[in-house]
């Protein structure tokens, strides 16, 4: 399976923290050292993501090395769906007029990208599908509560697009070697650790310190599976995008495992956590920082609980 570009949208808006020193009373300093936080993206009124996913694929476009009516599936990877019947990738076959292509929604939590990499590769495998896009991302400040000073000041909103194939197209295609997913609902706190319950309270996340120590563990436990699966160890890496949920977890991840901080790529402080769009938002972001060769691991950690991780082939 091969990445043959990517595109993002991030919205202008930013919330500093000393907006959520007058909602909660939660210092500046005190946000940044638990969470490295400065700022989160905010999403206009009028956007959402079905807006966003197809602003993520018109920065996409330039770089595509085929027509996009060529693509047979498109899914969305999101939590805070706009319509949970006309979906995001519904929108996108619409807008762009993609004839007879396959189309749908999933969700599992701030994993759900990773989950339709998956997803993708095994239409692949079965011959049902040769080209794809995935549209990930969230409007987390649809339902964040901004009064809750457990969480409502980790949220920011974006989209990221992935176009893939089952084969290379192109010289500058990246080749995803692997995904892997897991379910974790039996581990912690299982599926109480994060809620999103639109009618009672939107998202909130009232056992933090679980989610702390389960993302600690599973994401670099599924980035080795997959390394030590291809030969590799840490040391090959050439960069690890941890999901955006909190800078601590990154710097844990990157000291648990000897990582060099210049490995770690990331946007949390500038963005907050982006849900779904996450760490392939940064891997989007970065896509010039990529040389020929590079390995690059994306591992993720969601509510549910939920995990996966990925790597890829520059």
């Amino acid at each position: 399976m091969y990445i043959n570009t990517t595109g993002y949208y991030i919205p202008k808006q930013r919330i500093p923290n000393s907006y959520y020193t007058e909602k909660t009373g939660l210092t500046d300093d005190w946000i940044v050292q638990r969470t490295g936080i400065h700022t989160r993206s905010r999403a206009a009124a009028d956007e959402n993501i079905n807006t966003m996913g197809l602003e993520a694929i018109h920065d996409a476009l330039p770089r595509l090395p085929y027509d996009i009516r060529e693509v047979d599936l498109l899914i969305a990877a999101t939590y805070s769906p706009y319509d949970t019947v006309g979906t995001a990738a519904h929108v996108a076959q619409h807008h762009y007029a993609i004839p007879h292509a396959k189309a749908f929604t999933l969700s599992s939590a701030c994993s759900s990208f990773i989950n339709a990499l998956e997803v993708v590769e095994g239409y692949f495998a079965m011959g049902k599908a040769h080209r794809a896009l995935i549209i990930g991302g969230d409007k987390n400040t649809a339902y964040s509560n901004e009064d809750d000073p457990k969480s409502g000041h980790l949220w920011g909103d974006a989209a990221v697009a992935f176009f893939l194939s089952n084969e290379r197209i192109a010289d500058t295609d990246a080749e995803v070697l692997e995904v892997y997913t897991e379910a974790l609902g039996t581990i912690g706190k299982g599926p109480e650790s994060i809620q999103l319950r639109p009618r009672d309270g939107g998202i909130r996340m009232p056992e933090g310190k679980d989610v702390f120590l389960q993302a600690c563990t599973y994401m670099p436990q599924n980035a080795l599976r997959l390394l030590t699966h291809h030969g590799y160890t840490f040391d090959d890496l050439s960069y690890f995008i941890g999901h955006q949920a909190n800078m601590r977890i990154l710097k844990n991840i990157a000291t648990s495992n000897s990582i060099p901080e210049e490995k770690i790529l990331s946007n949390i402080a500038e963005l907050g956590n982006t849900g779904s769009a996450s760490s392939a938002l940064v891997y989007a972001q970065n896509r010039e920082r990529f040389q020929a060769g590079d390995l690059v691991c994306l591992s993720v950690f969601g509510g549910g609980y939920s995990a996966g991780a990925t790597l890829i082939k520059i």
